[in-house]
């Protein structure tokens, strides 16, 4: 892993449906317990309906408790960090990956933007493009900083979440707060 040169700030989305009001506290105190990532916010927690591969809901499973943290690293790059730090607590709070992308599961971590970086591969795309399809991934990250500039669209991530925020089926967990 190579050093890099200033801080960037690196949003993280967190989702969960089984045992939610467990594992989301558990994921961010362990994102906080990492030496190498300054946990700066922690967003307000989102309930939503979970989707299947055609995007309609999937009434099998639990909702979803969804919600972001801001972190800053000035040494992870975005592949290392999400191949190396969120893959591994994912895996410490019992996520096990399946062929089922939309599977229910007690942790899912995605770096949604990575400072001002834009990187498309097989393997990882930042920006997240559900920031720009998803409620629940927008409105956690404007909850943390909404006057982040997204690299690709230029729009303020307030003015993304704006757009979306009429989307059915999110509801915000005041009952639920999660600590920085």
């Amino acid at each position: 892993m190579s050093k890099l040169d200033n801080p960037v700030p690196v949003f993280i989305t967190l989702g969960s449906n089984i045992a939610p009001e467990e594992n989301l506290p558990r994921a961010v105190r362990m994102l906080g317990q990492n030496h190498h990532l300054a946990l700066c916010a922690v967003s307000r927690v989102y309930e939503t309906a979970p989707l299947s591969a055609n995007g309609q809901v999937a009434r099998a499973q639990e909702n979803f408790l969804n919600a972001a943290v801001l972190v800053e690293t000035d040494y992870y790059t975005a592949f290392s960090l999400k191949y190396n730090v969120l893959r591994f607590l994912e895996s410490c709070l019992g996520r096990v990956r399946s062929m089922d992308r939309f599977a229910a599961r007690p942790i899912d971590l995605d770096i949604a933007l990575f400072g001002s970086q834009v990187i498309v591969t097989p393997l990882l795309s930042i920006p997240d493009p559900d920031i720009l399809r998803r409620a629940h991934v927008a409105l956690p990250l404007a909850n943390l900083a909404p006057e982040f500039v997204h690299p690709c669209t230029g729009q303020t991530l307030a003015a993304i979440a704006d757009l979306l925020a009429a989307e059915p089926g999110i509801t915000i967990r005041d009952d639920l707060y999660l600590k920085a």
